[in-house]
């Protein structure tokens, strides 16, 4: 392998005798820390001060997100989704009763850089496994951050080590600390009866649906959040929502009480990201201004500051412009989807998109 040199795991070398929460793991997490800072700053010096960015979300939308933002910061945090029931996360979480690690492993790695290192590594966190067995479409991402959480006893410690090992771009943290149910009250699910409400359980029972989404919420109904995400969303300088499943990826983050307060109080900016094309299922049919309005039904109190949406996905701009004042928002249209024709964010494009943003719309301390 070519790239990154092999020095760079050094800091793993103390795992041969870590026991849960012991000094071992404290040491690797903070030189991990230490490391990531002294990088920070260099780059700092070099091209003056950053912007701090937090985004939530979870899956593919996070990923695309995450993999635009590390091109134009170096001080970034993903917070994650932890709702997930189906594939190899469902099947670990119903096993050993863990959190469901496939989203998790998603914004690690997108946060992975474009070297050798950072890619090898991302396709091996990615690759999933063929078989006739019990192994059968499990990813190697999945199983090594649940093992890390076996042996540290501490979802923090893990993902950071994991992101040491990665050399990623930022930091994972999950949004709660207990793996949590999602639940949708949804219009039609059963096609026979297409005007009674049922209540639908499991996110990708939820994501699939045939019926229209009403509203959802999770179980149990005031997770705690994690202590490190809600200090980030104080912290930051812009909080970045979306794009991604709108009801089981996005809204989530607004049902965690501390989460939620965070972000009504944060004096950071905040930036919603529009999806490319409503999602067939949950949000099938569901204009660019019908994702705002269940949104701010689920959070009235949050305000935005930017929506940031795709200009050949918004059919009418006008009616856009007024459901993002509702919020005390202004709509921000950029060419941000790949020119290939399907429904995928250009990381390129979206991080130029996102700069943009970042240097017209003000800013939260002195990073330009």
């Amino acid at each position: 392998m070519t790239g990154r040199r092999t020095p760079r795991l050094g800091g793993l070398s103390g795992l041969r005798r870590v026991t849960p929460g012991g000094r071992t793991a404290r040491r690797a997490t903070a030189a991990y820390a230490g490391r990531t800072g002294e990088a920070r700053g260099a780059r700092a010096r070099r091209r003056g001060a950053q912007p701090k960015v937090v985004a939530l979300g979870g899956g593919m939308g996070l990923s695309a997100s995450l993999a635009a933002l590390r091109r134009i910061t170096g001080d970034l945090t993903a917070v994650v989704t932890v709702a997930d029931d189906g594939g190899s996360s469902g099947r670990l979480r119903d096993e050993l009763g863990v959190l469901p690690p496939g989203d998790l492993r998603k914004a690690l790695a997108a946060l992975c850089g474009d070297d050798d290192w950072g890619q090898t590594w991302a396709r091996v966190i990615q690759h999933r496994f063929t078989s006739q067995g019990e192994l059968h479409d499990h990813a190697v991402g999945n199983l090594l951050i649940v093992a890390l959480w076996e042996q540290l006893g501490d979802h923090v410690q893990a993902l950071d080590l994991v992101g040491m090992l990665l050399g990623a771009h930022g930091r994972v943290l999950p949004m709660s600390a207990v793996p949590l149910e999602l639940q949708a009250l949804v219009r039609g699910h059963d096609p026979e009866r297409p005007e009674d409400i049922d209540v639908v359980r499991g996110q990708a029972t939820v994501a699939l649906t045939p019926g229209e989404v009403q509203s959802v919420h999770l179980v149990p109904n005031d997770p705690p959040a994690v202590p490190e995400a809600v200090e980030a969303v104080l912290d930051a300088d812009w909080v970045v929502l979306g794009p991604g499943s709108w009801f089981s990826s996005v809204i989530p983050h607004l049902l965690v009480p501390e989460l939620l307060d965070a972000l009504i109080g944060t004096k950071a900016r905040r930036v919603l990201s529009l999806n490319l094309a409503p999602q067939p299922g949950e949000t099938a049919g569901f204009s660019p201004q019908r994702h705002l309005e269940v949104l701010g039904r689920h959070a009235p109190k949050l305000a935005l500051d930017v929506v940031l949406a795709d200009e050949a996905a918004v059919p009418d701009r006008d009616d856009l412009s007024e459901a993002a004042e509702r919020f005390g928002a202004a709509v921000e249209l950029a060419p941000v989807a790949r020119r290939d024709g399907t429904p995928r964010h250009d990381p390129e494009l979206l991080a130029a998109a996102y700069d943009r943003i970042f240097r017209m719309h003000g800013r939260i301390g002195p990073w330009r």
